[in-house]
């Protein structure tokens, strides 16, 4: 199993990004999906993930309106649009698998399976 992000860079105040997670070994519609973010020193952040029953996502109330969480089962690919970024943004983003659920809170029961992450910096 592997979950392959990328997608982060350095972005000023109130810009966007794209990240882009390609998961292989893993069928999309029989896991539970989502991003969380971590920063050295801290307690990993669950950021949004996505229902596949309902077909829509879920986040976290800091990041609620600004993010949104998407997928391409076609491609094996989640996506994390990034809008509005602030310095307070600024972390390592990971996709992650789960045999668990994605929560409203926009967080995995469980983090089954994750990749390398990839930094976002916000920062003026």
């Amino acid at each position: 199993v592997q979950l392959q992000a990328s997608g982060g860079g350095l972005v000023q105040p109130g810009g966007s990004l794209r990240l882009s997670c390609v998961v292989s070994g893993l069928t999309l519609n029989y896991v539970a999906i989502g991003w969380f973010r971590q920063v050295p020193g801290k307690e990993r952040e669950g950021v949004s993930c996505f229902v596949n029953t309902e077909g829509r996502g879920y986040y976290a109330d800091s990041v609620k309106g600004r993010f949104t969480i998407s997928r391409d089962n076609a491609k094996d690919t989640v996506y994390l649009q990034l809008n509005d970024l602030k310095s307070e943004d600024t972390a390592r983003y990971f996709c992650a698998a789960s045999q668990g659920f994605c929560l409203s809170t926009g967080t995995l029961t469980s983090h089954d399976y994750w990749g390398e992450g990839t930094l976002v910096t916000v920062s003026s």
